[in-house]
Formats: C-alpha cells, sequence, structure tokens
C-alpha cells in the first residue's frame, strides 16, 4: 500500500477541483457583459498567482473579481484559498461562510471554513460547522478536522468506524492514527500509523505529531498544515460581504482578538518542508508549493516523500480500531533527548497566598493579549467572577511582536481535556479563550510585586474649575 500522508488537510486544501472546474478558461463568457468578464479576467490571474505562490497577488485579484461579480460562488472559494495562503484567517472565514450562502451544500468551502474558524480560536463554530455539514464532508476529512477542532476523543469514534470499512484506505488509517495522538493514545497512534509508514520513518513520525500536538496559539496547527505564517487581518473589506453594514466581517474581526498581536510574515522565517496531503485528492491547478513559510519552532515538517508498499492484513486495523487502550507518550518520546526538552514547560512559581488547583499538565487557556500587566489584572478581576476559574491562580508572560509587546493573561497546568472543558464553559457565558500549550507562563505580575492598576479620576470636592484629579 502506498502513502506518504502526514495528514490529509494541507496546501492542497486551496486546491478545490471540483467547485473551481465550472469557472476556469474557455469561451462560456465569449458574450457575456463587461462586470462578467472582468470578474473572469480577474480570478483567472487570481488563480495564476496562487500556482505561483504569490498570495498578496491571488488577494488582490481575488477580491477584484469577487467585486465585479459578488454572486459567483467559485470566486468567493477562490478569495478564501489566497487569504488561507496569504495566512489571513479572519477574513477567509468571512470568504467561505459568504460562499456557503451561495452555495450551501459546497462540502470543501464548509471544510474550509472549519479550518479557519480553529484557526482564530473559535472550535465551537468550527464543530458546528462539521456538523451541519456532515453530509457533504468525507468522515475522514471530517473527523481529523473535530479532532482539530478540540474533540479528538469524538474524532477517533468517529474514524475508528470508518477505518474498518472495507473501502478505508491509508488516508483515513493516518488520519484516525493522529486523532489517536491528538487524544494522548501514543502506543495506538504508533500501531496504526505503522500499517502505512515505513519502520525505518516510523519513530521521526510519531514524534512529528508530538510537537504538532503542542500548539503555543490558536492558529499554529491550522498554519502549520498550509505551510503560512498568521498575521494581523483587517478582515475582508466590507464591501465584499454578502450581508449588510454591521455584517459577519465585522463581527468576525471583533469576535478574535487574539489575532490582534499575531505576528506578520517575516521573508526571513521562511523554511521547506514537504507540503503535507490533503483530504481530498489535489486534481486543481493549484500545485502544491515547495518552500512554504512556517509559522513557529512548534510548526510540522516533513521528511522527503518516500512511496511505501508495506501490506498488512484487514485484520489488523479492525483489531486496533476495535481494542485499543489510552497509552502514555513518554516510552516513545524518551528515545529522543532533544525531542523530549521541546516537551518541558515552565512551571509557574506563585507568590504565598495565591490560591492555585494542583498542576495536571501543561496546557493553559488563554484569556486574551493586553497591553500590559495592569490592564491584564483589569481582565482577570471580571473574568475572575465566573465560576470556572473559582479556586485558579492566573499567570501571564510578555508576548513582544513586530507590532508592539503584550501581556498574555491565562490560566493553566492542566491536562488538554480539562483545558478544553475549561474554555467551553467560559465561552459559553460570553468569554473568549483558546487552548495552547505553555510558553513560558508564570504566575501574573501582580502577585510577584504591586502592579499600578487603573483608576477613574477621584473626585476633589471644593475645588473649582475642575472635576477631579487622578490619584498617583
Amino acid at each position: 500500500m502506498k502513502t506518504r500522508a502526514f495528514l490529509t488537510l494541507g496546501l492542497s486544501t486551496l486546491a478545490f477541483a471540483g467547485s473551481m472546474a465550472a469557472f476556469g478558461e474557455g469561451s462560456a463568457f465569449a458574450g457575456a457583459s463587461d462586470p462578467t468578464k472582468m470578474a473572469q479576467q480577474k480570478n483567472d490571474l487570481a488563480r495564476k498567482a496562487l500556482a505561483r505562490g504569490d498570495a498578496e497577488a491571488a488577494v488582490t485579484f481575488g477580491e477584484a473579481a469577487v467585486t465585479y461579480d459578488p454572486g459567483m460562488v467559485g470566486y468567493r472559494v477562490m478569495l478564501g484559498q489566497a487569504y488561507l495562503k496569504a495566512g489571513r484567517f479572519v477574513s477567509a472565514r468571512a470568504a467561505f461562510g459568504d460562499a456557503l450562502v451561495l452555495e450551501p451544500t459546497n462540502g470543501k468551502a464548509a471544510l474550509n471554513l472549519a479550518l479557519a474558524e480553529i484557526a482564530v480560536g473559535d472550535w465551537d463554530g468550527a464543530r458546528r460547522t462539521l456538523d451541519a455539514h456532515a453530509a457533504t464532508i468525507p468522515v475522514r476529512d471530517r473527523g481529523l478536522a473535530i479532532a482539530l477542532a478540540g474533540d479528538p476523543a469524538r474524532a477517533v469514534e468517529l474514524l475508528g468506524t470508518a477505518v474498518r470499512a472495507p473501502d478505508a484506505d491509508a488516508k483515513t488509517r493516518q488520519n484516525f492514527a493522529l486523532a489517536l495522538a491528538l487524544a494522548g493514545r501514543w502506543q495506538d497512534a504508533k500501531t496504526v500509523a505503522a500499517m502505512d509508514v515505513a519502520p525505518d520513518q516510523l519513530d521521526a513520525r510519531i514524534l512529528q505529531w508530538a510537537a504538532f500536538a503542542n500548539p503555543t496559539s490558536a492558529s499554529d496547527q491550522v498554519a502549520s498544515l498550509l505551510g503560512v505564517v498568521p498575521v494581523v487581518d483587517p478582515g475582508q473589506p466590507v464591501a465584499l460581504a454578502l450581508a449588510p453594514a454591521g455584517d459577519r466581517n465585522v463581527a468576525l474581526a471583533a469576535a478574535v482578538p487574539v489575532d490582534t498581536f499575531m505576528p506578520k510574515a517575516q521573508p526571513e522565517a521562511k523554511a521547506q518542508p514537504e507540503a503535507m496531503t490533503v483530504a481530498a485528492e489535489q486534481t486543481g491547478p493549484v500545485p502544491e508549493t515547495s518552500e512554504p513559510v512556517m509559522a513557529s519552532v512548534s510548526s510540522v515538517s516533513f521528511a522527503p516523500r518516500r512511496e511505501v508498499v508495506q501490506m498488512l492484513p484487514a485484520r489488523a486495523v479492525n483489531s486496533v480500531a476495535a481494542k485499543i487502550q489510552p497509552t502514555s507518550a513518554d516510552a516513545i518520546i524518551a528515545r529522543s533527548k532533544s525531542a523530549a526538552a521541546a516537551f518541558v514547560v515552565a512551571k509557574p512559581k506563585f507568590a504565598p497566598g495565591a490560591t492555585v488547583a494542583p498542576a495536571k499538565g501543561g496546557y493553559f487557556v488563554q484569556l486574551g493579549a493586553f497591553e500590559n500587566a495592569a490592564v491584564a489584572k483589569d481582565a482577570w478581576v471580571r473574568a475572575r467572577r465566573v465560576a470556572t476559574f473559582g479556586g485558579q491562580a492566573p499567570s501571564g508572560v510578555n508576548f513582544a511582536s513586530k507590532t508592539g509587546t503584550f501581556y498574555r493573561l491565562s490560566v493553566g497546568g492542566f491536562a488538554r481535556g480539562e483545558a478544553d472543558a475549561m474554555c467551553r464553559t467560559y465561552r459559553a457565558k460570553g468569554g473568549k479563550c483558546f487552548v495552547r500549550a505553555g510558553a513560558g507562563d508564570s504566575a501574573a505580575a501582580w502577585l510577584k510585586a504591586p502592579v499600578a492598576t487603573l483608576k477613574r479620576p477621584a473626585m476633589v470636592a471644593g475645588t473649582s474649575g475642575s472635576k477631579g484629579s487622578r490619584k498617583g
């Protein structure tokens, strides 16, 4: 059996063969009006720009095509592809959302919408999208996307059934293996992966997955899949949205404050990992890029392509899917000291008197990124009113980017499942958060030393010409 699949959601997600074929070059528009011709021309230029790896030009041409013909779903899909390639996940979310309004049965647009939602930290929204379009998204792709959206246990259940089907292929099995890894079932993941991965590559594959399973921000995993760097995204131009002003685009941009402190893409950060294999076979016009820009140190890089023939009896995968048991990854990761070092997360040292639940893992629930620790403290005062954070002590870490220095507010030291549950509860109460691995988080600054707080001017009695003064 031949395979190289690490993931089936990868760069070729950007190539929608079925969706875009109807909008290719040809004489269909010979008698069309000028706006229609211009839209077709701009869409063709956008596609060619994507093919040569020029994401910015693809965005420019794609936006022009939608401007000329806003009702053509294929143009909005192409624009969404360009936004993804440019690392603009907020805009991609809007573009694919509009495409689904025009064509609700477009499963590929739905899958990419879910990816964009995952990238901006809207896991609940991504799961709703995947559920709503379950009939049009292949189960092997939907299962892995569900795992990326924070529900690996459900993904394991879904894909465990899929791999026992007579027509199950290598992509389905590899997605199942990765879902097992994301659920913390490393020995089972290795067993399933071995069905399609060469023995001399198996340990390296598991270590790659281990790094992938520990993102430091909401966008890390999707950015790694697409081989891009997330950038500060102002959102899709309001003029292109289907809805009126005060529309989805503005709401989407406001709903994801995390993206406002993402670093911009830097040319010197380029690496040359091989693109991952995609959910649906790539038959579209956009080729895989050989030189994607990777997001961060936690991004996944891949070994050179090597076709492997490794025939295994069908009962092997059925046995694993039916009888797998949770197993620690320690025995696997211990083989590489350098790889194991990547999983060491600094334990927060809290000031005396701080209340915190015992640490259970290296995952943190990030509540936001703020101008400084004083502003973060005010945000924590509001957040701690939610019972979810009762008994927890806040943590934080400074984060520097080209747009400035920010203070990340978080609570942490949890197992992945516990952190996911806490974040979902907080979101249900109207809060904003996402789960990430520790990134140097320690006790909040105001627990270590007094931090100036923001106060309103105090009223001074008997003062004329002034209503108050600010206390020092």
